[in-house]
């Protein structure tokens, strides 16, 4: 009985917050708008019996979605967002790993101070964060001055208000992420395995990319999922940090939700960014319980 408790209460926390949340946005992504509160028909009334619970459900319909595939605007914003997480991920990956193995590789009296310091930033807010970046990369910002300082630069760059300030800003905010699972794997790393591998001929690089990056993997792949995920839908680091040629469904969505008040059409939105995310997901989980099969 205490076994099915604990399996249970997960269940039942992912009910609450995740599938009837998601029923609703369904539900409204199959409404239509209506200038009314809520903005969009129609609602379902109980009190009116199976008619009205019958007309509920026939008035219902994909015209949002058809709508998403003939303005290119919402396509653009998915790739783009694609893109951006993409290349963010990848590029927080590049910068993390050699932390995380360093970390695991420092003496053990200081893995602590190392730890916490990664993990420092988290003790501000995030919003007040990405702000920083603002004075740091504007024309007359810190990395400006510095450039020109040293003589990198005879006038100030543009990096705020492009791409370039959205990867910065991801990689920044998501670079804990990536570090921590990462190190959690190579904590565990035998070190007898590369000693191994370097008498059987190996170089120390070739022991390392076969021994110490392939043992690595779960870790890389957890952080990599910990950081595409939340990156795909940003909307705080391309507004404050991106341009005006900054596309991301996250900017999308709020100015469909809060400037057009159009709710159906940014369910509809929601629901294929949620299906782009859980697709790959499900498809990556399902391998890897193949391959684990196969190998017992």
């Amino acid at each position: 009985m205490s076994r099915r408790l604990l399996v249970l209460i997960p269940y039942l926390w992912l009910t609450a917050l995740f599938l009837v949340p998601f029923i609703i946005v369904l539900k409204i992504s199959l409404s239509d708008y209506a200038i009314s509160i809520p903005p969009y028909t129609p609602q379902l009334d109980i009190a009116g019996g199976w008619a009205a619970v019958k007309d509920f459900f026939t008035a219902l319909d994909l015209e949002n979605y058809w709508f998403l595939t003939e303005d290119d605007l919402y396509w653009k914003a998915y790739l783009s967002s694609l893109q951006i997480a993409a290349l963010s991920t990848l590029f927080t990956l590049i910068v993390a790993f050699p932390i995380a193995y360093g970390m695991a590789n420092a003496p053990d009296h200081w893995r602590p101070t190392l730890l916490m310091l990664v993990i420092l930033p988290f003790w501000t807010s995030f919003l007040i964060r990405i702000y920083a970046w603002i004075g740091i990369l504007s024309n007359d910002g810190f990395l400006n001055q510095l450039l020109q300082w040293i003589g990198l630069t005879s006038e100030p760059l543009t990096i705020l208000n492009t791409n370039v300030a959205v990867y910065i800003g991801i990689v920044y905010a998501y670079l804990p992420f990536m570090v921590l699972p990462i190190y959690s794997t190579l904590e565990k790393l035998d070190g007898s395995l590369l000693e191994a591998a370097q008498d059987l001929g190996c170089s120390r690089t070739s022991a390392f990319w076969l021994v110490t990056v392939r043992l690595a993997k779960p870790g890389i792949i957890a952080g990599c999922f910990l950081v595409f995920i939340p990156a795909l839908g940003e909307f705080v680091i391309p507004s404050l940090l991106g341009g005006s040629d900054t596309l991301m469904i996250g900017k999308v969505l709020w100015e469909e939700f809060f400037s057009n008040r159009d709710w159906p059409v940014a369910s509809a939105v929601a629901i294929i960014l949620l299906i782009l995310l859980i697709v790959p997901i499900v498809l990556f989980q399902r391998n890897e319980q193949a391959q684990r099969e196969a190998d017992q």
